[in-house]
């Protein structure tokens, strides 16, 4: 069984043709996530600088998006965003290797893992 880590991924803010990434098209892409990985944190916009391989400059807003999931859940994540948002290149980075989720009750008693 693969082992669940937290992973960051950056999501375009805008097409590639300069037009705006309309809100329900990205929650499209949180609906897609979802279905592999159960959940995901999204951040607020941050700016980034990539050159492609042909030495071209690209300067983009991004959305950082934070995935609880496997090594290969998220390289289908990172397939899924190139094809939804027609992108050249996705960058996504392991965060870390322990990640735990502790249940409670309405209480704020923990309820014991199985």
């Amino acid at each position: 069984m693969e082992k669940i880590a937290l992973w960051e991924i950056l999501v375009p803010k805008i097409f590639s043709d300069g037009s705006k990434i309309e809100i329900s098209y990205h929650n499209k892409w949180d609906e897609m996530v979802r279905g592999i990985s159960s959940g995901l944190t999204i951040f607020r916009t941050a700016k980034g600088q990539w050159v492609s391989p042909d030495n071209k400059l690209f300067t983009e807003e991004m959305i950082p998006v934070r995935i609880m999931c496997t090594c290969s859940q998220i390289e289908m994540i990172a397939d899924i965003t190139a094809q939804h948002y027609k992108q050249e290149a996705i960058m996504y980075y392991l965060i870390s290797e322990d990640v735990f989720i502790q249940h409670y009750d309405k209480n704020g008693t923990r309820i014991e893992q199985k």
